[in-house]
Order: structure tokens, then C-alpha cells, then sequence
């Protein structure tokens, strides 16, 4: 009888829970030349700082730019090749990765011989840290040092290293001290955020298995390269720890961010992209929401070309991404906010 009742109080409290239909509208461009990136919030929603290679540089600046599409400015360092640029709780600092410890050329990266293949490249990246036209270096560990992002709480970091010959989670202190490792399965972990809370973390991975999936991981961590395998979305405590599979769909599930009610997570797939003809999942990578508990899926862009890095303003109402959409060139990806509504 007990277990009974109790089945059907989970029952009654996962029914009771408030469904949503998040649709986006009022789609706004905000650059207009390049390829962008990974463009994230500052504390009060009002701007946002991202990646972008224009200009004939040869690989990723900085640029800021304010949620209306004014003020765009370019950040002061120039140096080697930047990414995943994310501001501190108070706008104080903003976080970044660079090769401008290394000089001022842009690093050469592994280039696919496949044009369809995507791949990310894995350039000798290290963690800066800026205020108040300083750069800080907070890691040194050649390799790969790089996809920070902060604690809503804490001044704690989170970020994705390569310094113990894999790819895993780790997290330190503001001054880059106090490392603790987070994952530490073979294989491919990155791109995790803080839940709202602070008290779980979302992230993406990749697991191989056989033996030829393990070859295939040494070989992209050799050549410093990884390619678009089938990657899972992942949630877990803080430390790691209760870790639940989200994704399971042999698709390349990734971006993952949290909505700001801590029950939702944002990502990007190309689930819905099975090409026949090449017997393989294609380049259409749509935005989707997930119900962490239910796992309900809602789809928010129906497109024909790449939609990927939604982040959600620190209120819910608003989400960034980054799109081919209207591009005059069709391979160039371009950042975009739209409103978040509940219909």
C-alpha cells in the first residue's frame, strides 16, 4: 500500500509540474560579417561579448556589442587567436582564452581534408583573466586550457583542460589557484555551465567504447583536433558526482546551457538532420530545450542551416545564438537575440 501511495505522489507531483512552450520571436542580427561566435551576457543583460575572425584576421578577436545591435567595439588585445570570453558576476572581469602567450600570429590549426566534416580545433590555449586594460594568465599547462565560464555565486570558474592528457572538467578560483578536477572518464568532456544555483553543473561528452572509437580519440587528441562524433548532453552535481545522461539519440548533442528556472536545459542537435544519403547525421544543427526530469524535448528554430550557442539572459527573456541564417555567405554564421515567450 506504501509504495503504492508513493508512486502515485510522483505521479501527482510530475503531472502538477508547469509545462512550457517557449517560442522565439522578434529575431534581431547583431553582427553582419565574419564568422561569430559563443556570444554571452554581461550581469545585467545588457550586452553581450563573443568570438569573431573579420577583418582578414586569420583566426578569432573579441568584439562587445550591446543587445540592440549598438556600441560595437573591438577588445583591446589583438594577440594570437581568442575564444570563450565570459564576464565575472560583477562585469569586474572578463574571462578568456588565448595563444597570446605565445605571440602575435595565429597558431596553425589541423585542417580536415573532408570540407563536410566539422571539427573543432584544439589551438594551445590558456586562460586570461581582464580588468582595466590588464591581462592576467591564470593557467599553464600546455595543450589545451579553454570554455570557462562562472560560478552565479562563488568566484569560481569552470573550465575545460587537456592538461592530463584527456579532455576534462576542471575548476579553480577567480586568481586561478585551488584546481580541483571534476570528470575523469576517458574521453571527451567540455562546455559545461553552472546551473542557477550553483549546485549542478550541464556539459557535453563523449565516451568511445570500442576499440576503434578509442583509436579514433587518440588520434584527434594527437593531431589536436576534435571532430563532430556522437556527443551527449550530460547533468551532475557540482563535484561530478549523480551524473545523468540527458541525450541518447547517436546524434552530436552540444552547446548545452541552463534556462534560469534550473529545471531546463538549452543545446543544440542535429537529431532532426538524418542524411540518407551519406548514411550519417548532417550539418543542420537546430535549438532545443530538454525538461531535465521528464526529458520532454521542444524544439525553438526550425531552419534549414546551423543554429547552435544559445545562452538565455540571467531573466529568461531573452536568448543569444549563433546562425548561417541570411548570411550573404552562406557558410558564414553570424550572432542573433531573439525573445523568449511562453505561448
Amino acid at each position: 500500500m506504501y509504495s503504492s501511495r508513493l508512486f502515485l505522489l510522483i505521479i501527482f507531483l510530475y503531472g502538477c509540474e508547469k509545462s512550457v512552450n517557449y517560442q522565439l520571436e522578434n529575431v534581431i542580427q547583431l553582427s553582419f560579417q565574419g564568422d561569430n561566435g559563443e556570444a554571452y551576457f554581461n550581469a545585467d543583460n545588457s550586452k553581450v561579448v563573443f568570438q569573431s575572425k573579420r577583418n582578414n584576421n586569420e583566426c578569432d578577436k573579441l568584439y562587445i556589442v550591446d543587445i540592440d545591435g549598438n556600441n560595437f567595439t573591438e577588445f583591446p588585445l589583438k594577440d594570437g587567436a581568442f575564444t570563450c570570453a565570459y564576464y565575472s558576476l560583477d562585469d569586474k572581469y572578463i574571462f578568456f582564452s588565448s595563444t597570446m602567450h605565445l605571440g602575435q600570429e595565429c597558431p596553425e590549426i589541423y585542417k580536415d581534408p573532408n570540407p563536410r566534416k566539422y571539427i573543432w580545433p584544439l589551438r594551445d590555449y590558456e586562460i586570461f583573466r581582464y580588468a582595466n586594460g590588464e591581462a592576467v594568465q591564470l593557467t599553464n599547462y600546455p595543450g589545451y586550457n579553454a570554455e570557462t565560464t562562472i560560478h552565479p555565486t562563488e568566484e569560481k570558474v569552470i573550465f575545460t583542460s587537456l592538461r592530463d592528457g584527456d579532455i576534462n572538467l576542471f575548476e579553480m578560483d577567480y586568481n586561478g589557484e585551488n584546481v580541483i578536477q571534476i570528470t575523469t572518464e576517458y574521453g571527451y568532456d567540455g562546455g559545461a555551465f553552472y546551473s542557477p544555483e550553483g549546485d549542478r553543473i550541464v556539459w557535453r561528452a563523449w565516451y568511445p567504447s570500442t576499440q576503434e572509437e578509442k583509436d579514433q580519440w587518440k588520434n584527434n587528441l594527437t593531431k589536436k583536433f576534435i571532430e563532430s562524433v556522437p556527443l551527449d548532453i550530460y547533468v551532475a552535481q557540482r563535484d561530478g558526482s549523480k551524473k545523468i545522461r540527458l541525450t541518447d539519440n547517436g546524434a552530436t548533442n552540444w552547446a548545452p546551457s541552463w534556462h534560469p528556472d534550473g529545471n531546463h536545459i538549452v543545446f543544440s542537435s542535429n537529431m532532426d538532420d538524418w542524411r540518407e544519403d551519406y548514411n550519417a547525421y548532417g550539418s543542420n544543427f537546430e535549438i532545443y530545450m530538454i525538461n531535465i526530469k521528464t526529458k520532454k524535448l521542444i524544439r525553438l528554430t526550425e531552419n534549414t542551416t546551423f543554429d547552435s550557442f544559445p545562452v538565455f539572459s540571467k531573466d529568461g527573456k531573452k536568448i543569444t545564438f549563433s546562425s548561417n541564417r541570411d548570411a550573404e555567405n552562406p557558410r558564414n554564421t553570424n550572432i542573433f537575440i531573439a525573445d523568449v515567450v511562453d505561448k
